[in-house]
């Protein structure tokens, strides 16, 4: 990949990782007098919002199938994105593979995931059965869990499986690159890319990269290509490279393959980055959500879940001004439920619920894809 740049948002520069409990202890607290380093935990967590993710982090736990997959409805039951991104939740919250309360629910989830590579497609990590749409989306999301746990295995076996099978799933991505620069639903590099795909893809290349793997830097050139071409003059980012409107999302997931890709907004010399957040700037929490599907709202968790790195990785002013309303709004809608989930009726609770809990887990710091 493009070198990384150097340079740091100075209130990112000393954020401290702390447990989930002491974040709470230290929510509000200060002395008198004493000018503080800023801290996620400090200023950005409240109770309410800890005790959300908890109860979150608790029906996924009971929510885990015997053989270790997510999925709460019969189209993506055992899904591996959704699996994936459930993984990831816990991880967010300071929860390794075999170590933690929840240790074992990452433990038995990377299991899953390292269970549905393909046997006739090397490296190619799907679950057949289910929502047939957009295989390559799995495929992302699961090499991007098994690039965030690289390093945090303590079993030799286990973490010698998983470094073996996410080497063949990065050597899948880079092989079904289009011509566009982008990638698309199925693992063939003979359809036309969108944006939403890619984004999953070029994340997954870039925690692997963070994780020591190899990544052509064409691989990742032709990607940046691709995402500046899907960018609209208003800032905002198109579907496809031809044709269409930007929406929330689909920019949302534009600034982060972009900033993944290693174009930041200290770097960027077309201001690409910039525009982008500005134009992500309308959709702040409780401004109207205009994607939906009738009356329908689609893609909330989606955007937002991009939407929120995008933010973290721009640091101040975007990260004050956007995160404390996001997570209000997403803590209210934590209560329209009694079990402690989230819902999208377009896909189901799991994934609502686990993209829910990595957005509020942001100032954690845990994740090392945030870790520019």
């Amino acid at each position: 990949m493009r070198a990384l740049s150097t340079s740091c948002d100075v209130s990112r520069r000393g954020f401290l990782r702390v447990s989930a409990a002491s974040a709470v202890a230290l929510t509000g607290v200060a002395r008198a007098g004493v000018q503080q380093e800023p801290d996620p935990a400090r200023d950005f967590l409240t109770p309410e919002s800890q005790k959300a993710v908890e109860r979150g982090l608790a029906y996924l736990a009971l929510a885990q199938h015997d053989d270790g997959g997510f999925g709460d409805r019969p189209q993506y039951y055992g899904n591996v994105a959704v699996t994936s991104l459930c993984g990831l939740a816990f991880m967010a919250g300071g929860h390794q593979p075999g170590r933690g309360p929840y240790g074992r629910t990452v433990t038995r989830a990377l299991q899953y995931v390292l269970g549905r590579e393909s046997q006739t497609q090397p490296g190619f990590l799907y679950q057949p059965t289910g929502s047939s749409h957009g295989p390559m989306y799995s495929h992302g999301f699961g090499t991007l869990l098994l690039a965030e746990a690289h390093g945090m295995v303590a079993d030799r076996e286990l973490r010698t499986r998983l470094r073996d099978c996410l080497k063949r799933a990065v050597d899948l991505i880079v092989a079904t690159q289009n011509s566009e620069g982008g990638w698309r639903y199925q693992p063939t590099p003979k359809q036309a890319a969108d944006i939403s795909v890619t984004i999953a893809q070029i994340m997954a290349l870039r925690a692997a990269r963070n994780a020591g793997l190899d990544v052509p830097k064409s691989t990742v050139d032709k990607c940046i290509d691709y995402v500046h071409a899907c960018q609209t003059p208003d800032g905002g980012f198109r579907y496809f490279k031809q044709g269409g409107a930007p929406d929330f999302a689909r920019s949302a997931a534009g600034v982060v393959a972009l900033n993944c890709a290693g174009v930041y907004r200290e770097n960027d010399k077309d201001r690409s980055v910039e525009r982008g957040l500005k134009y992500l700037t309308q959709f702040k929490a409780n401004a109207p959500f205009v994607v939906r599907r009738g009356s329908v709202e689609i893609h909330y968790y989606y955007g937002h879940y991009y939407a929120a790195q995008a933010m973290w990785t721009a640091g101040e002013p975007y990260w004050s001004e956007w995160f404390p309303g996001v997570r209000d709004e997403l803590v209210e809608r934590s209560r329209r439920r009694a079990d402690g989930a989230w819902n999208d009726p377009t896909i189901c609770a799991d994934y609502a619920t686990a993209m829910a809990c990595i957005v509020l887990q942001i100032p954690y710091n845990y994740l090392p894809i945030l870790q520019k």
